[in-house]
This record gives structure tokens, C-alpha cells and sequence, in this order.
């Protein structure tokens, strides 16, 4: 009897003490039911409509790669993200329900958060593989740590913020070792700066000085005559053409054409103050009631599954905190994933990004540019 009783006792711990079968198979059925409804109502939504970075290249892909996969249309609107942003808030204000969802970068999305003018996310979310905080490098980031946690997430975590560039024709990388070395004479009126005014990289590089530097170093740098530009595609056309030799704030995407053209544009090694650690255009909201609730949900869920977070990581040149997506191969393009080389805990220390370092170091930077930059 008590042989049997060991028997049953060696049968019936395992059952308890591992991943239930049936109880995964109901799970899998159901997210695959609950996909294919999802597919379905999409279809006869039509098509979904994002705001995305400005990025030719990254609205090319899309274009090519969503319809074929799932049938349906997808309208995309590539331009800076306090452009779309704008559009979108006085959109909303009006009643107008064109946009579904939006990619931008910190900064640039925490009003609408604010105001009320975008979904809470996490329903959204129905892949298994989204959804699992394990498949992300830090668990689920939130843009928005501070206030309400749960509309804007965050994708990507770039080591350092990929926004220093040269004229190799006009300035050689090792006469510009520190960000002290852009307030020689010889670069009055050959900076190209993206508009610290308004969130973006440009910003990003501010504030960072702001804190690392200090005021009176932004007051000599400004009296370089810097070509400021909301425009980032003046500065790197600027760049480009040799009218700049030096440009700061605009990113890989920006100079890529040019690159690949042949022209003298380079990227700085990393100065010897270090970069702040970035989430570029790495975060993702839906608006508010959007007009194709089932095409976004069907959008984000492939954005942020691993083939999609593969797919936006090589198009941008960026960082994705996927832990099964390769990104050590971005070291060839002057980028670290955080994910490769720093811990949770050096990420946290270096970022000037999400809400909560956006607004101790970011909005009081701008502030300030606000005052010296008129």
C-alpha cells in the first residue's frame, strides 16, 4: 500500500509542479482566437494610420512589409514628432479621429498623455510574447514612469544618443575629442544644432550639457552662432554640403542618404564626458478612440513582437530591449544596445529620458534655452 501511494505521489507532483498542458493549450487557443477576430475586424476596418519619425527609409519598409503580412492598408505619416504631436492635439480638440497610433521620441508625447488624448496600451496588448515582461531588457518601461504608467511604451534603449556628426572634409574626429573642442573659434557659425526648444534630440544634447556643463558653458556655445533648426533636414543637408562642419542632434536616419551617396559626413566617436543613454524614436502610443481600434491592435502587437522589434531595429539603426532580437551588430554603425553594455542600474544613472529625468534635467534645459535663445 504504501509502495502505491509512492506511485501515485511520483505521478501526481509533477502535474501540479509544472507548466499545466491543457491549461496551456486553452491559453494558446485563445490568443489565437482572439488574433484572428482581431485580423478579421482589421480587414474590414480597412487600413490604420501612424505618425512615424521622419524617415523615408522606415516608411518604404513599412509600406512593403505590413500590407503583404496582414491585408490590410497602412497610411503612414513620416515627420518630426512635435509635428505630429501637434496635429494630433489640435485634432483631437476638434473631434477629427484620423490618427491611430503615433512613434516619437521622449519628450514629445507626454502632453497628449496628459490631456487625456491617448489609450491606456496594455489592453492592446494580446501576443503572448508582447505582453511577457521577460522578453524585455528591464521588464516593461513605461515613457511615462511618473504619472500614469500605462500610454506611452518604451521600445528601444540606445547605450548613448547617436547625434554627433562631422564634416571629415572640414573638421577631423580628433580635433573634436570633447564637447569643450566646439567652442573654438575656428567652428563660429559651422554648428548645426537641432532647436533645444522643442523635445527632440537636439534637446537631448542641451540638457545634457546643461547638466554635465553648465549654464555658462551653453552661453559661450551659443556665441558660436549656431544654425538652429527644427528642420533637422537642413542641418544635415547643411552638413553635408559642406556649409557645416560640425552637426548636433540629428540622427543616423538624416544623414543616412548622404552617406550612401558618398559624401563626407561621419559620425564622432563618443566625446570624453560619455552620451546620455537614449530611447530615439523608440516610443510607441495609441490615440484616443482611434478610428481602426482593431488594425492598431494589430500594428502594435507586430511592432513590438520580435520579428517587428528586428524589423524597426535594422530599418533606424536603433536599439531595441527585445532580449531575443541581435543588436550587437549596431556597433557597426556607431551604436550600443544598453542592453549590451550597461546594467539596469547604469541605464537608470545615464538616461536623461522618460518622464521622470525629462523633467528634472530635460524642461529645465529648455527653459533655459528658452531665455538665452531668442
Amino acid at each position: 500500500m504504501r509502495r502505491l501511494g509512492r506511485v501515485l505521489f511520483a505521478i501526481i507532483l509533477p502535474f501540479f509542479f509544472s507548466p499545466h498542458p491543457v491549461r496551456g493549450a486553452q491559453e494558446k487557443a485563445a490568443w489565437q482566437a482572439d488574433f484572428e477576430k482581431t485580423l478579421a475586424a482589421a480587414k474590414k476596418e480597412g487600413k490604420v494610420v501612424v505618425a512615424i519619425p521622419p524617415s523615408a527609409e522606415l516608411r518604404k519598409q513599412l509600406e512593403t512589409v505590413f500590407k503583404p503580412k496582414f491585408g490590410i492598408d497602412i497610411e503612414l505619416l513620416p515627420a518630426p514628432g512635435p509635428a505630429n504631436a501637434s496635429r494630433i492635439a489640435a485634432e483631437q480638440k476638434a473631434g477629427v479621429r484620423y490618427f491611430d497610433a503615433l512613434i516619437v521620441g521622449t519628450g514629445t508625447a507626454e502632453p497628449l498623455a496628459h490631456e487625456g488624448m491617448l489609450e491606456s496600451l496594455e489592453p492592446y496588448m494580446i501576443s503572448p510574447e508582447v505582453k511577457d515582461p521577460k522578453n524585455w531588457w528591464g521588464g516593461h518601461i513605461w515613457e511615462d514612469n511618473v504619472s500614469t504608467k500605462r500610454f506611452l511604451y518604451s521600445f528601444i534603449a540606445d547605450a548613448g544618443t547617436g547625434g554627433l556628426w562631422h564634416n571629415s572634409s572640414l573638421a577631423k574626429a580628433e580635433e573634436l575629442r570633447s564637447v569643450d573642442d566646439f567652442l573654438n573659434p575656428k567652428w563660429k557659425g559651422k554648428i548645426g544644432f537641432g532647436d533645444p526648444r522643442v523635445p527632440g534630440s537636439g534637446q537631448s544634447f542641451w540638457s545634457f550639457f546643461w547638466e554635465i556643463k553648465g549654464e555658462d558653458y551653453l552661453r559661450k556655445l551659443v556665441q558660436q552662432n549656431l544654425f538652429l533648426s527644427r528642420d533637422l533636414r537642413q542641418i544635415a543637408d547643411g552638413l553635408a554640403k559642406s556649409k557645416l562642419a560640425i552637426s548636433i542632434g540629428v540622427g543616423y536616419s538624416l544623414h543616412e542618404p548622404f552617406l550612401k551617396a558618398g559624401l563626407p559626413v561621419r559620425q564622432l566617436p563618443t566625446p570624453t564626458e560619455g552620451l546620455p543613454a537614449s530611447n530615439g524614436f523608440g516610443i510607441v502610443g495609441i490615440i484616443k478612440n482611434p478610428p481602426h481600434p482593431n488594425g492598431v491592435k494589430l500594428f502594435v502587437n507586430w511592432l513590438l513582437s520580435k520579428e517587428g522589434q528586428d524589423f524597426y531595429g535594422k530599418v533606424m539603426r536603433a536599439s531595441t530591449r527585445r532580449l531575443d532580437v541581435d543588436t550587437k551588430w549596431l556597433v557597426e554603425y556607431g551604436t550600443q544596445a544598453a542592453k549590451d553594455v550597461l546594467t539596469l542600474e547604469e541605464y537608470n544613472r545615464v538616461r536623461n529620458h522618460l518622464e521622470d529625468k525629462y523633467t528634472k534635467v530635460r524642461v529645465p534645459g529648455a527653459n533655459f534655452a528658452e531665455q538665452i535663445l531668442k
